[in-house]
């Protein structure tokens, strides 16, 4: 079982206003505190100052009389509200200032030992001055002989004693070396010293007393000083002193304190420029000694203490109700950092899981192993109520079932070990992980930057849509232009197989002609010459035909195409530029004015085309004459422009020629076969020369087309170029902010690259290929070793036209490789035409190139980290970078994976910053980040015996580090508590014990 602490709870170290340096009534030196009711008056304003005191150091000179006054009145009931009074023995140097003063040095002592005042007469005992050829020491019998031995006419002990004192001056070296040799002044005197020019440090100047300086204020644990120059050059915050630079010179970083120094009735507790004291913690002279080792942190010196958290972004209170197994129902938190202890299974996480329920921040990543998922079946209807520092309350039932009230917003971060480890596996980053770095990333950018959007997407997606989209449209159009290509490649190689055909023809024509004229009976040879000449002209007349049944054809699908653009595409066009650009904020009346149109009357252009068209097919078709008429006339008239003449009248003569030719019927129908079959040989040849043109054009459309597709791949790369700039815009506000840090923040930088999954493109393309068939292109995995090999580099580092270059230098020396495993025969032409589309498409595809942003923590990417490294680089995030959210932060062990020298270095001076601006809630086994985070409250989580069916008891002690029984838990349950607090004093030269 647990080791049973006092049952003492409080919210840990919180600031309270001090007077380390007031006089009272009495003192030697300067007494002005005038009145028979001096003394009265005196605790009445001490107990009525605003602020209100709750320590009060009561100085006097060389010794304690004053000081036992005041203990006294505070036994006897005075002074309620101020929980600390201690000695503050003043006394002067033998070092003079340059206002012709002495420089003051201060003894602090701690009243916590019964025999303090005897053991610090004791030690002031063994400080000695030399004058008038004697020894004095620093008591009161010898002060006040020194007094009168200095001036003789004073007769009054207390006249004697003040001359005395001013005359006694403490030797450093002596009050040095006499320090060290007592175990007990060690343990119980902190040293002060005077910071100003006319008793303090600041006042010895002379080249002799330099060195002398620099070893009085290196012995002072504590700096009599108010002003924020002297508060930033103890803290290490000047410009060439940084705090290492203070920590050789003068052993350690100083607090600054001032105090009201009244000698007076109307400066007690009034402080010149209202500038108090305030000290975190306790009022306890541990919480001196805790300022001392931590002055930045621990002491402040203004109107108002320091400001952390936002008051409604702190929980102050957590009360669980109907839990029998909650022992400590009710815990005041701590605004600023939270420790939370204990040993193994004594309820630690429970507390955290319990807390971020109250916030609503745990549903999203509870896990089997949280506590509240464990012990479900037993929670009943337990509950929990937060209480906030600005009033308002929060509060849901345990076991997670809906709770109307319940904010849906979380009210706190929880990073629960299982949340850590899912977004920081080894398994690589996880959405969840890059979600939480974009967010990060968008938050660093101010208000006013974030051109109204509200996370990370919803701005990359202003700022790159246009981009995106300029790359689709170019993709889409590098598919087509392929497409076209590759038909142009295969019409040039048909090019020697056309011209085979078109001779193939005209032997087949000459022939055919051949074998008509022997069937022409004699003297019908003029006929036949003459047929042959309508013939010719005839068929011209049909290409003529061709042509405008082609023309209409062609504008009667414009037709339909125009109805669908008007009745479909415009209106779907406009529909998405609508939802692209909501922000535009363009009302119907003006987004109409973007419905797309053509410019001119086209309608009325088709209509005529249309009318014209169809009425030169009809005269070119003419009307066959009737029966028996002579159409000589005809021919007479128009005999040299017979291929002007109507289709129907060559038909009608060819007809009456070819039954003249032959003298019997059966030599004229095969007459008439023979020509019929000489006009669609002529026919089918000049589609052939047509083709053949077309053919032979085809080599330098490729060539053109080719330059058309590397222009439009270069612009694919200069849209995904444009994106990354984007992006890198979109990083710097945070780049710049790194660049800016010190120590670990240094070690996170960010890019933004090129991303090419080679392996992907590979893999869609040899879908698109029948590898089994023959050809250099040998099996899978071939396509990918040349892509890495030809092209990945250009992909993910070139400029676009080292990409374009690449790529067509790729295909160019794998065109035939490729084209040769087409799944497809080319005779199947609308097949192969598709599949040539879809293959361009993929071959000058970009989809697997993505861009990307990596996350380098000291050089080294994110995603080839341990995943203990990567949750350092979480918590930097959250810890260092998140300033957006204000949020209290709640986190489960994250020491996890983290050696000692890790946490130090990495997490320690994080969370201190960061318990600065959010309340930061923490379980953690690890005694560094409670003793070196300098925790504000550590709650000590216990646990009573298991019983059956039930959940054990579990409760909590709390305190700061101020309070010895927090800091004798730290040690038992910590593991290195005890070293961490000997390091501690050891760097710091503050013993805190046990």
């Amino acid at each position: 079982m647990a080791k049973a602490y006092p049952p003492k709870l409080n919210s840990g170290s919180r600031w309270h206003r001090w007077d380390p340096h007031i006089h009272a009534p009495g003192t030697a030196l300067n007494d002005q505190f005038k009145g028979k009711d001096g003394f009265e008056r005196y605790l009445n304003a001490l107990e009525s100052a605003i602020p209100p005191i709750r320590a009060i150091g009561v100085t006097d000179y060389y010794g304690l009389e004053t000081y036992e006054r005041v203990v006294a009145a505070k036994a006897s009931g005075r002074l309620a509200g101020c929980d600390l009074i201690f000695p503050n023995v003043e006394m002067r140097l033998s070092v003079g200032t340059v206002k012709g003063k002495w420089a003051n040095i201060h003894l602090l002592v701690s009243p916590d030992d019964p025999k303090h005042v005897s053991e610090l007469k004791r030690f002031l005992q063994q400080l000695t001055f030399m004058a008038h050829g004697d020894t004095y020491t620093c008591t009161n019998a010898d002060l006040i002989r020194l007094g009168k031995r200095s001036k003789p006419e004073l007769k009054d002990d207390a006249s004697a004693l003040a001359h005395g004192c001013e005359q006694f001056k403490v030797n450093f070296n002596q009050l040095r070396a006499a320090y060290k040799d007592s175990a007990w002044a060690q343990a119980n005197i902190l040293v002060a010293v005077a910071g100003s020019e006319t008793d303090g440090t600041s006042g010895i100047r002379d080249a002799a007393d330099t060195t002398l300086r620099q070893e009085v204020e290196k012995f002072a644990h504590v700096v009599f000083a108010s002003s924020a120059a002297q508060r930033e050059f103890w803290l290490g915050r000047r410009a060439g002193l940084d705090e290492d630079a203070i920590r050789e010179r003068y052993g350690g970083l100083k607090p600054c304190l001032h105090g009201s120094d009244a000698h007076e009735h109307k400066t007690i507790g009034m402080p010149d420029g209202a500038r108090y004291s305030w000290l975190k913690g306790d009022p306890a002279f541990d919480t001196l000694r805790q300022a001392c080792i931590d002055p930045a942190g621990r002491a402040f010196v203004g109107d108002q203490p320091p400001v952390s958290a936002t008051p409604s972004q702190v929980i102050a209170a957590i009360e669980v109700h109907d839990a029998p197994w909650a022992s400590t129902p009710s815990l005041e938190l701590n605004p600023g950092l939270v420790a939370i202890i204990g040993a193994r299974g004594s309820g630690k996480t429970a507390l955290a899981d319990i807390i971020a329920a109250g916030c609503n921040a745990i549903s999203a990543h509870a896990s089997e192993a949280s506590f509240l998922r464990r012990a479900s079946d037993l929670l009943g209807n337990a509950s929990v109520t937060l209480g906030w520092q600005d009033g308002a309350e929060t509060g849901r039932l345990l076991d997670g079932s809906a709770d109307e009230d319940a904010a849906e917003y979380p009210r706190a971060r929880y990073l629960s070990q299982q949340f850590v480890e899912e977004l920081c596996s080894a398994h690589g980053m996880t959405d969840e992980l890059i979600r939480e770095i974009e967010r990060v990333i968008f938050e660093a950018h101010p208000m006013s930057q974030r051109d109204g959007a509200v996370d990370f997407d919803e701005l990359l997606d202003l700022r790159a849509s246009r981009f995106r989209q300029a790359r689709e449209r170019e993709e889409e159009s590098l598919g087509d232009v392929s497409e076209r290509i590759g038909i142009d490649i295969e019409k040039g190689k048909a090019v020697g197989e056309i011209k085979k055909q078109v001779k193939e023809k005209e032997n087949a024509i000459k022939a055919y002609t051949a074998d008509r004229s022997k069937l022409v009976a004699k003297g019908s040879e003029a006929r036949v010459e003459r047929l042959g000449t309508l013939t010719v002209a005839a068929d011209k007349v049909r290409s003529y035909l061709r042509y405008y049944a082609a023309q209409e054809q062609a504008l009667l699908t414009l037709q339909d195409e125009v109805g669908n653009v008007r009745s479909h595409s415009a209106p779907e066009a406009l529909r998405k530029a609508k939802e692209r650009h909501k922000a535009s904020d363009l009302d119907a009346a003006e987004w109409q004015k973007f419905l797309l149109d053509y410019k001119g009357d086209v309608d009325a252009a088709l209509k005529a085309h249309l009318v014209s068209t169809r009425k030169n097919t009809e005269i070119w078709k003419g009307i066959a004459p009737k029966p028996n008429t002579d159409i000589n006339a005809a021919f007479v008239a128009n005999d040299a422009k017979l291929n002007e003449m109507p289709l129907a009248i060559l038909e009608a003569e060819i007809s009456r020629l070819e039954r003249l030719v032959s003298v019997d019927r059966d030599t004229a129908n095969r007459f008439a076969a023979i020509s019929r079959k000489i006009t669609e040989e002529a026919a089918a040849l000049d589609r052939l020369k047509e083709r053949l043109a077309d053919c032979e054009g085809a080599k330098e459309r490729v060539k053109a087309l080719a330059e058309e597709r590397e222009a439009a791949y270069v612009r694919v790369f200069e849209a995904i170029q444009s994106e990354q700039s984007v992006l890198i815009e979109l990083y710097r506000p945070l780049m710049a902010r790194l660049s800016a840090s010190a120590g670990t923040l240094k070690k996170l930088s960010f890019s933004v690259s090129r991303d090419a999954n080679a392996a992907q493109w590979a893999a869609e393309g040899e879908e698109l290929l029948d590898l089994r068939r023959q050809g250099t292109l040998k099996g899978r995995g071939t396509l990918l070793q040349l892509a890495e090999a030809a092209l990945k580099e250009a992909w993910e580092t070139g400029n676009p036209a080292t990409v374009s270059a690449a790529m067509a230098k790729f295909f160019g020396d794998n065109r035939d490789a490729l084209l040769e495993k087409a799944p497809i025969p080319k005779t199947d032409q609308a097949n192969y035409r598709d599949w040539a589309k879809r293959f361009a498409k993929w071959l000058y595809g970009t989809q697997h190139v993505r861009i990307q942003y990596s996350i380098d923590y000291d050089g080294v990417d994110i995603r080839k980290l341990s995943p203990g490294t990567r949750g350092i680089v979480l918590l930097l995030l959250y810890l260092a970078l998140d300033d957006a959210d204000d949020r209290p932060l709640i986190i489960d062990q994250p020491e996890e994976n983290l050696d000692p020298k890790s946490i130090f270095d990495e997490l320690v001076g994080l969370f201190r910053a960061a318990k600065s601006k959010r309340q930061v809630i923490m379980v953690t086994h690890n005694a560094n980040l409670v003793v070196n985070t300098d925790a504000d409250q550590v709650v000590v989580a216990q646990v009573g015996p298991h019983q059956p069916g039930k959940l054990p008891p579990i409760s909590y002690v709390s305190g700061g580090l101020e309070n010895a029984h927090i800091r004798t838990a730290v040690c038992n349950i910590l593991e290195g508590g005890e070293r961490a607090f000997q390091e501690r004093a050891r760097r710091l030269r503050v013993k805190l014990d046990r």
